[in-house]
């Protein structure tokens, strides 16, 4: 059962269980308000979609530890989590830089 938990912990993590990277809003602070507001659509479709492959690895290292006791998706590189972290971390500075700005969106 130990040896289970092992493997386990090797699988890849749920998106929402990723924390953000740390990302700061100072590259951001130049920027208007509707680029800043583009720019959140565009960060939160790329979240969406990476998340959807960090699931879809979490999804494969589930099946594979249960197939073949190796979470397969986590070693053939499929687990995307760092570009979780990241996303969101870019998120939160963009978001921040909003709040600086007074930004209407924010």
């Amino acid at each position: 059962m130990a040896g289970l938990g092992l493997v386990l912990m090797g699988c890849a993590a749920s998106p929402e269980s990723i924390a953000p990277s740390y990302v700061s809003e100072v590259g951001y602070r130049s920027w208007a308000c509707k680029d800043l507001a583009e720019e959140t659509v565009r960060l939160s479709a790329a979240l969406a979609r990476t998340s959807q492959l960090q699931e879809n690895a979490r999804t494969g290292d589930t099946v594979g530890v249960i197939l073949l006791g190796l979470p397969t998706a986590s070693m053939s590189g499929q687990n995307v989590a760092p570009e979780v972290a990241r996303l969101k971390g870019e998120t939160e500075a963009v978001r921040k830089a909003m709040i600086g700005k007074h930004c209407a969106s924010a």
